[in-house]
């Protein structure tokens, strides 16, 4: 007769424990295939437990195949492959590491949290709680009245004529990247920015996309190299190079329109921090003078509102919007209801003279740092390691020249070393390029003003030891 010890089970229900015992065995082979079980009322009395948790250990090997009922004849143990059956060797599993907090961060591209509308936030996630309608699914395309917020946006700020038909909404930049080499097809060619953001090559690269680096002139990308490089698709920003900051001008933008028509290709128009412009007028969109359904509008509200919503958006073309429908289709949406219909509310609500909600924090955020970048700028132009700076007079970063003549990788360590954490523009190239050598990439969103001492104080550790 069977004969567990009923008393190390500790925490477990008796049922369970018997349950795991005679698994254990059967895997074992203690018990072997085609061996009868005793019955329930005899293992019960046997181990002087209730009849009860027999059977309920009875049914959980039952409904998971390691014995079957036989009518009027008990239960038996079934065939089990026991190299297949038995659990694996517990592996240890590595720790996930912890995110470093840095004493300095000039690479990480964040913004000021002091910004984010929290009251207002918080009021409008209570009204549409309170509503129930974040509870319906999502199309896979977003709420349309967030696409209808998003395409108003676009009409009074980017001069954009665009349906909310045309808006595709997804959980990030990266997502849409990735939703796009699927709609594009494996055959696509990529010609990206070099240098250009790092993440942009990972995604299509990870997909299993060609990609191309092409160079950039003082225009933005090079036109002789676009053609020679045989893509047909072209991923840039042309409002503003992130990290260059150079503006593609309007000449360039029309050559570029025209290569995509000649390959019959497609312009993913990236554009990233094109809301924070600090002198002149705002630049048009490659988008809005697309005349032939050439240019795949992308942005987020990353920048503008915060990179925690992981909320973005593209615009497709007509003529690429039915193939996404029919191919695509199926994905359902990635942002939840909820955050939808709230970033609907802040986009289209308020209907003050200042504008919206949306516009008056754009406003009060532009101001804020548009202070700041004075202050850095000033700061750090002074500073005896600095060459040169190099601002367009938009976004959120610019890059510092050094005059350093030690390896990128040297600097980088020992800033690690002392807690700072720099991106040297040499990491965003993917042809290495001795001019990038040198110049930082400096995000300055983070930075406050107060502690812009000690933030020259670290730099000059970094790039001054000894000195």
């Amino acid at each position: 007769m069977l004969t567990y010890d009923l008393e190390a089970r500790g925490g477990l229900p008796l049922y369970e424990y018997l349950y795991r015992r005679l698994r254990d065995d059967i895997l074992s082979g203690a018990l072997a295939a085609g061996e009868r079980l005793p019955s329930k009322r005899a293992l019960a009395e046997h181990l002087r437990v209730s009849v009860i948790t027999v059977e309920g250990a009875y049914q959980q090997l039952e409904a998971e195949g390691y014995i079957d009922a036989r009518p009027r004849r008990g239960f038996f143990v079934s065939p089990v492959d026991r190299a297949l059956a038995a659990p694996a060797p517990s592996a240890e599993v590595p720790a996930e590491p912890e995110d470093r907090v840095w004493r300095l961060d000039l690479k990480s591209g964040g913004v000021d949290p002091s910004c984010f509308p929290s009251a207002l936030w918080a009021r409008l996630t209570r009204q549409v709680l309170s509503e129930g309608s974040h509870l319906a699914p999502a199309p896979h395309q977003g709420l349309p009245v967030l696409r209808e917020a998003i395409a108003g946006d676009l009409r009074d700020f980017k001069g954009m004529t665009v349906s909310p038909e045309q808006i595709v909404v997804g959980a990030g930049a990266e997502y849409l990247y990735l939703l796009l080499a699927q709609l594009l097809g494996r055959e696509t060619i990529f010609a990206l920015e070099d240098p250009g953001y790092p993440k942009i090559r990972q995604v299509y690269g990870k997909w299993g996309a060609a990609c191309r680096p092409i160079p950039l002139d003082g225009q933005g990308m090079a036109l002789g190299p676009l053609y020679a490089s045989g893509a047909t698709a072209a991923h840039l920003s042309p409002a503003h190079h992130y990290p260059t900051g150079i503006v593609t001008p309007i000449t360039r933008r029309q050559a570029l329109l025209r290569w995509a028509e000649e390959v019959d290709g497609v312009i993913i128009e990236d554009d990233y921090d094109s809301e924070f412009r600090f002198t002149g007028r705002p630049i048009p969109t490659l988008q809005s003078i697309d005349r032939r359904g050439r240019v795949i509008y992308m942005n987020t509200f990353s920048q503008t509102i915060s990179p925690s919503i992981r909320v973005g958006f593209m615009v497709l073309p007509p003529r690429l919007l039915e193939r996404y429908r029919r191919e695509l289709g199926f994905y359902a949406s990635t942002v939840p209801a909820l955050d939808q219909q709230v970033l609907a509310r802040f986009l289209s609500g308020g209907g003050s003279p200042a504008g919206s909600w949306y516009e008056q924090h754009l406003s009060r955020t532009r101001k804020k740092y548009r202070l700041l970048r004075a202050a850095v700028l000033e700061r750090f132009a002074l500073c005896p390691f600095a060459a040169s700076l190099t601002d367009r007079g938009a976004g959120l970063h610019f890059l510092l020249h050094l005059n350093r003549t030690e390896d990128d990788e040297a600097l980088r360590q020992r800033a690690e070393g002392l807690g700072v954490r720099l991106g040297f523009l040499s990491e965003y190239s993917a042809v290495p390029n001795p001019a990038y050598d040198h110049t930082l990439v400096v995000s300055y969103a983070g930075l406050k003003a107060e502690r812009l001492d000690e933030a020259e104080a670290l730099l000059s550790a970094v790039f001054q030891p000894g000195e």
